[in-house]
């Protein structure tokens, strides 16, 4: 009877519904992350302009340009930390609401100080955005199918805006002016506050229950921000300038003492003062290695966009709209590749998409080899279109892995960890390949510069083979 009664009883219980992704909450996390992506690279066919309207000399130019994305990089730590520490949602909003404001500041700005200040701004409230934006978004998709899609549209937004900012920044220029580029950003920052207070839950439990390593954050963000100074002033200074060695100096210095006072934090202990990056977080699985495919991802990908617009305005006569139509190809891609990549990544885990796309990067930038004076743009083609699969086809899957190798109240840290890789490699790759072309022909530097990045994405491939056959020996044991 007891049996009988039991098989009823489970026959008429509803059986649970698989999960679905869910967009509202989606969209508003990837609305931040599209505006922090945007604005790395809106600037850059819009700088003859805005040079002109705010009367700002080269150095002050490229602060304009650099200085954003160094102080992204630099303080992306002390937004990971912040959101695991205080609560993700209410450290997201309130980089929401900063980046709104400083963009305001961009968009009125008249002189070279101001926009300078403005900018930085937006890159200390793009740093509390990104790291949190991605926790918000694993703790609203638990199942791990659903949150790999997830990802891969959270990533594949994030390309499609940094690659599509010569795009929209050369429509801008010829339609309206360079300030509205800055003013598009607060209706879509308003925007996602709205979509995040009504969609986005916040995690419980989690508001002021930790210090917040102060020693941890001066040392990590001096240690960024000089070792970006020194790539960002190399190109244009030299690399044996005093500047760009004594910043270097100080980044190698700051650096290694960040690690000692972290390491020193973690043996401690204190679960109220936890380390800002605890570093046993580097012996995870696959944590170090995916952190390296960051560096060398955006090395060579960034890099050879930067240089690729050089080419198309400089060499070939391209306008901003043309240099960002030409690049469109980037943008098409994006769309495709990065949802793709989240599926692939659901169904056969983030390494094997991720050595896939990154060797079909490092075969797209050889046909960069092609390019010369007169060149045909279809023969360039070919080029665009694979590092434009390439590269937002690696991302989504790198996020995943790097997430899933450190433990969950972490999450916030390690996307940090991942998207501070990725600042160090587009800084590092637009010093090193703009010092390559300073003294010689650009085609020339051009030609040294594809083979650079396709030996980038190469290693890094390699690096993501690694981790899957040893993810592969663990499963095994």
């Amino acid at each position: 009877m007891s049996t009988t009664t039991g098989t009823a009883t489970a026959a008429e219980a509803p059986s649970p519904a698989p999960e679905r992704l869910s967009w509202p909450p989606l969209i508003a996390l990837s609305l931040g992350y599209f505006l922090v992506m945007l604005d790395v690279t809106v600037v850059t066919v819009a700088v003859p302009v805005i040079r002109g309207s705010v009367h700002a000399g080269a150095s002050e130019m490229a602060w304009v340009v650099d200085g954003y994305s160094a102080v992204f990089g630099g303080l992306l730590l002390m937004g990971g930390g912040f959101g695991d520490r205080l609560g993700h949602r209410k450290v997201f909003l309130t980089g929401l609401g900063f980046f709104a404001v400083a963009s305001v500041g961009c968009a009125l700005a008249t002189t070279p100080a101001a926009l300078i200040a403005s900018r930085l701004a937006q890159g200390a409230g793009g740093a509390l955005l990104v790291p949190t934006s991605l926790a918000l978004l694993t703790a609203a998709y638990p199942a791990t199918a659903v949150r790999a899609k997830a990802l891969g549209v959270w990533a594949g937004i994030s390309g499609i805006a940094f690659a599509a900012g010569p795009l929209v920044g050369g429509l801008l220029v010829a339609g309206l002016d360079w300030r509205a580029a800055f003013w598009l950003n607060v209706p879509v920052a308003l925007l996602g506050v709205w979509l995040t207070l009504r969609y986005v839950p916040a995690p419980a439990g989690r508001a002021g229950a930790r210090g917040l390593d102060p020693l941890g954050q001066v040392l990590g963000i001096v240690a960024v921000l000089a070792l970006a100074g020194m790539l960002n002033e190399a190109g244009a200074q030299g690399w044996t300038s005093p500047v760009v060695l004594g910043a270097g100096a100080l980044g190698v210095l700051a650096l290694a003492l960040f690690v000692l006072a972290e390491r020193r934090t973690e043996t401690r202990g204190d679960a109220e003062k936890p380390p800002l990056l605890p570093m046993s977080l580097f012996r995870s699985p696959g944590f170090s290695s995916t952190a390296a495919v960051g560096i060398l991802l955006n090395l060579g990908y960034y890099g050879m966009l930067y240089l690729s617009t050089l080419y198309l305005q400089n060499e070939r006569g391209y306008d901003a709209l043309g240099a960002g139509l030409a690049l469109l190809p980037t943008v098409c891609m994006a769309v495709v590749a990065a949802p793709l990549s989240g599926r692939l990544t659901a169904r056969y885990g983030p390494y094997v998409p991720m050595t896939a796309a990154l060797l079909l990067g490092a075969a797209g930038f050889v046909g960069w080899l092609l390019a010369g004076p007169d060149t045909s743009y279809w023969l360039l083609l070919p080029a665009l279109i694979a590092t434009g699969l390439a590269t937002p086809s690696t991302v989504p899957a790198a996020t995943a892995a790097i997430v899933q190798a450190a433990p969950a109240q972490n999450a916030g840290v390690a996307s940090a960890v991942f998207n501070v890789a990725r600042q160090i490699g587009n800084s590092l790759g637009v010093a090193l390949f703009a010092s390559l072309t300073a003294g010689r022909q650009l085609v020339s530097g051009l030609h040294l510069s594809a083979l650079i990045a396709s030996a980038a994405f190469l290693a890094a491939a390699l690096l993501a083979l690694s981790s899957w056959r040893n993810a592969k020996a663990r499963a095994a044991a």
